[in-house]
């Protein structure tokens, strides 16, 4: 590794009181509206008997599928050697503790009886992904801490190609129980299908870089620590890159249901005459969320700051539209209990679609996940040297060159 110079954020001026001032303001509201739900019940949620996971399942999903990869960075400095990432590696190992920490305490406030916790981690029930993905969780979060330790330590830099790549293999494997939570369900015909793993480890990428390009940027405006414009753009070209994966499996997955008879309805539901879920298909996720990120990428032959961070963006939004589809709009699709028949009773259970509409607790849950994450990332660059005193400055290896011409970025 090479020697480079990393710095606490100095300085306590009004504006980084403000900021801890809001998030813990926000944290408070997202805890009292999950105390709110626990006390008086579900009921004053838009959840039902059909759909149990709402609204703070989408946010808590999301976070846990970023935290995956906004360790993007940390990899391709530590495992595939390209140094010009190396002064983001901590920050990207902090930021993808502080997005899981945010997303299991939205679950943990949200799936009721948050008292019963250590009852889940200390009975496992193995044949159940939930458990699985449990160990997967609190595993992730030790590794990843153990891959900060090295870096931070100048003694153990040795070993940490070596724990970059457990920790490399070890969100895979996270993100793919994720989505084996989907595609293992077969009670749902929206989901139940394999291509939800390889789905959610693409997600992972496109989703958690978004993340860390605008906690990158903000780091940047905030603490006069100026980013390298080569590197900036290759992490513009590999977001390109990501959202373009995401659209190739979402593409293969929904042609796939299409083919199959038994999943027409549902496809039929979900992209054209469900409601409010094929506009947040069409115009949240691919219009929005994907072409637009790839137009702005890819469409322009100079990518400004502000463009970055305009597709890291929407990126995030569509990112939470595609969630908002797979976990709600999954849940509300008509139940074919016996394919082929009428149903003449029970019609709120087999043969209706379920209504569903948040409630205001229910945000305030979600966003209370997003800034538990955000007090977690700006605590730590304050009092840890997360931040190198310069983006990209002394790389050598070609570090901070233009991906596109191959010249060094001044």
């Amino acid at each position: 590794m090479r020697h480079l110079d990393f710095r606490e954020v100095e300085g306590r001026g009004a504006g980084f009181l403000a900021l801890i001032l809001l998030l813990a303001l926000v944290t408070l509201a997202g805890v009292l509206a999950g105390h709110h739900m626990d006390v008086e019940g579900h009921h004053v949620t838009g959840m039902n008997n059909r759909i149990v996971w709402g609204l703070p399942h989408v946010f808590a999903v999301f976070l846990i599928v970023a935290a995956s990869g906004a360790l993007n960075v940390a990899s391709l400095s530590s495992v595939f050697g390209r140094v010009a990432y190396e002064p983001l590696a901590r920050l990207s190992g902090v930021l993808a503790i502080a997005l899981l920490t945010g997303g299991l305490a939205v679950l943990v406030l949200d799936l009721g009886r948050p008292d019963r916790l250590v009852v889940a981690m200390t009975h496992y029930n193995f044949s159940s992904i939930f458990a699985w993905n449990m160990v997967l969780y609190t595993g992730f979060m030790a590794v990843v801490a153990v891959y900060l330790w090295m870096h931070m330590e100048r003694r153990m830099h040795r070993y940490v190609r070596r724990a970059g790549i457990v920790a490399l293999a070890w969100r895979i494997v996270l993100t793919t129980g994720t989505g084996c939570i989907f595609g293992f369900l077969v009670a749902r015909q929206a989901y139940d299908a394999a291509i939800m793993a390889p789905l959610f480890v693409a997600m992972s990428l496109s989703l958690g870089l978004a993340v860390f390009v605008l906690v990158l940027l903000g780091a940047e405006s905030t603490t006069s620590r100026p980013i390298d414009d080569g590197l900036l753009r290759g992490l513009a070209r590999l977001q390109a890159l990501f959202v373009s994966v995401v659209l190739y499996f979402v593409a293969a997955r929904h042609m796939a249901n299409l083919y199959v008879a038994e999943h027409a309805e549902v496809e039929r539901f979900l992209l054209v005459d469900g409601g409010a879920f094929p506009a947040v298909f069409w115009i949240g996720q691919i219009v929005l969320g994907s072409m637009l990120p790839l137009a702005i990428l890819w469409g322009r032959r100079r990518v400004t700051r502000g463009w970055v961070a305009a597709a890291a963006a929407l990126v995030v939004l569509g990112g939470l539209c595609q969630l908002y589809g797979v976990i709600i709009g999954g849940q509300a699709a008509p139940l074919a209990i016996f394919p082929g028949k009428e149903v003449v009773e029970g019609a709120l259970v087999a043969g209706e679609p379920a209504g569903y509409r948040a409630s205001f607790p229910e945000l305030l849950l979600g966003l209370g996940g997003v800034a538990i994450s955000g007090l977690v990332v700006v605590v730590s660059v304050k009092v840890l040297r997360i931040l190198p005193r310069r983006f990209g400055e002394g790389d050598d290896d070609n570090a901070g060159a233009d991906p596109e011409s191959g010249e060094q970025a001044s």
